[in-house]
């Protein structure tokens, strides 16, 4: 079986890491030139890695480019892994593999199809999320799914832990996945559309906690926009108080704390933009 991966960033390097560890094996590595995307979070370059397993690595402008079509064709791949990746992939290029082009996505699809599905599990207040390998096609995260990798969530959860639990739910579920995709025994499940459901994007200004609302949404906002997110924030005499950290508490407390109608959100740690 032979297989090609598309990655600029630290994500979909451990996946690549994940393949080898499950005794699989890459024919080419995609990913963007060294001058692109250099500010992107996460944003890794693939050159040791690819020297270290003798995996030929191709660096493009875009993902639908001629020549990504072209390397596909020079190695005959079966399988493409785009993971970590923002440039849509077109129909030329999702057919182009014989068997299809695979990715990940942070939520148990169909439900959570879309964005921020990180801070979107949290504010959601639900008890469990997860990461699906689905087979890409010309939908948002619509396409059949391989696998899944579920992540239980609880009630103090925070962005922070959730992101590097994601994290290790891809190389896990990379690594589980690999020996049936190198045998073959790949059984794809078509999504319920009739379950799904879509995620907006989330922009910093989200972030603004809304006193009129309970305290719940808002020590849940708290923990779903701290970092690696922007944060939650109050502005108060025209300054910009930026929360990290808070807890729900029964009376006024100095320092930072806000007033709900059925509470007290005491802040621990924050600053003043």
């Amino acid at each position: 079986m032979k297989l090609g991966f598309v990655t600029c960033v630290q994500l979909g390097l451990s996946c690549m890491e994940a393949i080898y560890d499950a005794g699989g094996k890459l024919q080419v590595a995609i990913t963007l030139k060294d001058e692109k995307a250099k500010s992107k979070s996460g944003r890794v370059f693939l050159d040791k890695f690819c020297q270290s397993k003798s995996i030929e690595l191709v660096k493009i402008d875009h993902i639908n480019d001629d020549n990504v079509i072209d390397v596909i064709k020079k190695y005959d791949l079966d399988w493409l892994f785009i993971i970590g990746w923002s440039q849509i992939a077109k129909k030329r290029l999702l057919d182009t593999p014989k068997l299809g082009v695979l990715g990940m996505h942070p939520t148990l699809l169909p439900k959570g199809r879309g964005r921020a599905s990180i801070p979107w599990a949290i504010i959601k207040g639900l008890d469990e999320t997860g990461v699906t390998l689905f087979k890409l096609d010309e939908g948002v995260d619509t396409g059949a799914i391989l696998s899944q990798h579920k992540i239980p969530l609880n009630d103090s959860t925070t962005s922070t832990e959730l992101y590097q639990l994601v994290s290790d739910a891809h190389s896990n579920l990379m690594k589980s996945i690999i020996p049936n995709i190198l045998s073959g025994n790949v059984n794809l499940q078509e999504q319920d559309n009739a379950a799904a459901t879509v995620w907006e994007g989330r922009t910093p200004k989200d972030g603004e906690i809304d006193l009129k609302d309970s305290i719940v949404n808002a020590e849940r906002l708290v923990r779903a926009t701290t970092k690696p997110y922007p944060g939650a924030f109050v502005m108060r005499e025209g300054k910009k108080y930026i929360i990290w950290k808070a807890q729900v508490v029964k009376k006024y407390t100095d320092g930072l704390c806000l007033e709900f109608k059925d509470g007290f959100l005491e802040c621990l740690e924050w600053e003043v933009e």
